[in-house]
């Protein structure tokens, strides 16, 4: 099929699918935006609320395929790896290692976050069967033990009889030297995997624990991912389809891996918050992103804030990724009663079957609360409830629910959904103090930004309890994550390990690796079509003192100049 002249103005299509709701923003062919949202999970009505959504406001049959005559692109943020990574229903996975080291990722760093628990209870593992091969690099690139090529492909068509398609490769030393990984990765093709992560691809960075929980991620999670971009790309044949990733930016559909879809849904947040705070004349805001399962703080002071090496999930991730902080505190977070105390979370009633009012028989949630104290008016809430999806909440289940807690504390039913609130609000002002207070921020000067479909009803109490005088809310705030993915841009980001002393002898060589580095990222770009007229390269090096772990962010310098003078952050560093 040929595609329309990109002369015809067309729909463009913005989503975010979170953990409660699918948030759709259209923009029409006359510029104008149109809004829509519907429940994640309704599979009495819909495959996948997506494209539901896209179908709604274009006015096709339940069945109709959206075509690219109609439609000029889709970008979408998607919680399908999040969700999977947290219940562990990944693809089953081969961990391929240097004989020997079979359990050092199960062994880890031995982290004791809580020191004075009895029993402790580690994560599960993501890979369910290991191989050792027989191979060994040295530090500095000398083969210590040649790959025995002929007994690891024997071990892997056992494996692969046994039902395994998904392979991560981690060797000693592989992120720097690959020539072993590269004839692992080779062989696990031919042996019909079809799914193949190795470390030097996936996370070129020294450190063999973190690179190879990345790897493992990549490799768990990539299927899955796979397997969505083809049920949506299936509905929607050669529309163009592009994926937030958890960077912030984002990228062809059929590029997006597992390790980059950790947090692609709250990342659109962000970057919507940024835009519309700047264009406000707002430089320096504090994100209050308020679903229906979770509340995402973030801190935005002119640039954006990423992380390089995070945990997610019991699992260690070096990917770059959104500084974001997460409390489970959203509007499906359930309420509980233990005899003695109110409970807000962290377990949530989710879009299915959701809080009381969802006429799905749930349990009472922190929705229910505002509804119950008529923060929430039923009759302006959208009707997508019920068997017929076109039902309001239901107000009188609130209520009766609400009346039994009361009889057991003894307190009037409004008295007691407000104290569930004011609960929630100070486990979302306590997450914002770790992100600014705790980091030396002065958040009186900011600005609290709320959005999320829940962020409304809870801004004003939470500014209070932080001292926060001034709330933004955007005229889209309620789709503001959808709306963030309208306004990003198209980026890929990559890295090396260089590992030198920072002399001026070493600059040379790391301005070609950063030259080597950014050409293969315009390449990429190139393939996914973006206009190389509108590129822009931002290159930056992570230098640590000797012997130190924590690494300091400096921007490389685009001019020739003298490093003092055109980096002061890096003059200072190599001074």
């Amino acid at each position: 099929m040929s595609n329309p002249s990109s002369s015809v103005p067309r729909w463009q299509f913005w989503i975010d699918r979170g953990g409660t709701f699918t948030d759709v923003v259209g923009k029409r062919p006359d510029g104008q935006l149109v809004t829509h949202k519907l429940l994640s999970e309704n599979p009495e009505q819909y495959r996948d609320a997506a494209v539901a959504g896209i179908r709604h406001l274009l006015g096709l049959a339940p069945d109709a395929p959206v075509t690219p005559d109609r439609v000029e692109c889709v970008k979408m943020g998607t919680t399908v790896a999040t969700n999977a990574l947290l219940e562990r229903k990944g693809e089953p996975t081969l961990l391929i290692t240097t004989r020997g080291f079979k359990d050092a990722l199960r062994i880890a760093y031995q982290n004791r976050p809580r020191l004075f628990d009895r029993h402790i209870v580690l994560p599960e593992l993501l890979y369910s069967r290991v191989v050792e091969a027989q191979e060994r690099m040295g530090a500095h690139g000398e083969v210590i033990e040649p790959l025995d090529e002929e007994h690891l492909k024997e071990r892997l068509w056992a494996a692969y009889d046994a039902g395994l398609r998904s392979a991560a490769i981690v060797f000693m030393h592989g992120y720097r030297y690959t020539a072993h990984e590269e004839a692992a990765a080779r062989i696990a093709r031919a042996a019909g995997f079809t799914q193949v992560s190795a470390s030097h691809a996936t996370s070129p960075m020294m450190k063999f624990v973190s690179r190879g929980d990345t790897t493992v991620v990549d490799a768990y999670l990539s299927p899955i991912l796979r397997r969505y971009v083809e049920q949506v790309a299936t509905e929607m044949p050669g529309v163009p389809l592009f994926f937030m990733q958890s960077s912030g930016g984002l990228t062809d559909a059929h590029r997006f891996q597992g390790k980059d879809a950790i947090l692609s849904g709250p990342a659109g947040g962000i970057v919507g918050m940024a835009r519309t705070a700047a264009l406000a004349g707002h430089g320096r805001v504090i994100g209050f992103d308020m679903g229906g399962t979770s509340t995402d703080v973030s801190h935005y002071a002119g640039e954006f804030e990423r992380e390089f090496e995070t945990q997610v999930a019991g699992v260690r991730m070096r990917a770059p990724m959104m500084s974001i902080h997460t409390v489970a505190a959203g509007g499906g977070s359930v309420l509980g009663f233990d005899g003695a105390r109110f409970r807000v979370g962290p377990e949530s009633a989710g879009a299915n079957p959701g809080p009381a009012s969802y006429r799905r028989g749930g349990p009472l949630a922190v929705t229910d609360a505002n509804v119950m104290v008529g923060k929430i008016q039923p009759a302006h809430f959208p009707r997508v409830f019920g068997h017929a999806a076109n039902e309001p909440l239901d107000a009188d289940a609130v209520r009766e629910k609400f009346a039994a807690l009361a009889v057991q504390t003894g307190r009037p039913p409004e008295e007691v959904a407000q104290g569930f609130i004011q609960i929630a609000v100070q486990q979302m002002a306590n997450a914002i103090k770790k992100i600014s207070v705790a980091r030396g921020y002065d958040v009186t000067r900011y600005t609290l930004q709320c959005f999320g479909g829940a962020g409304g009803q809870h801004a004003c109490l939470v500014a209070d309890a932080l001292g926060m005088e001034r709330v933004f809310v955007h005229p889209l705030a309620g789709v503001l994550s959808a709306y963030g993915m309208g306004l990003a841009d198209q980026n890929v980001i990559r890295e090396q390990a260089v590992e030198r002393p920072l002399a001026p002898e070493a600059l040379p060589d790391i301005a070609a690796t950063l030259h080597a580095l950014a050409a293969a990222a315009q390449a990429e770009l190139v393939q996914q079509q973006a206009g190389a007229g509108t590129m822009a390269v931002h290159q930056r090096v992570h230098v640590r003192y000797e012997g130190s772990d924590s690494a300091l962010v400096v921007p490389w310098p685009d001019a020739p100049a003298p490093l003092e003078e055109s980096s002061p952050a890096l003059g200072d560093a190599l001074n």
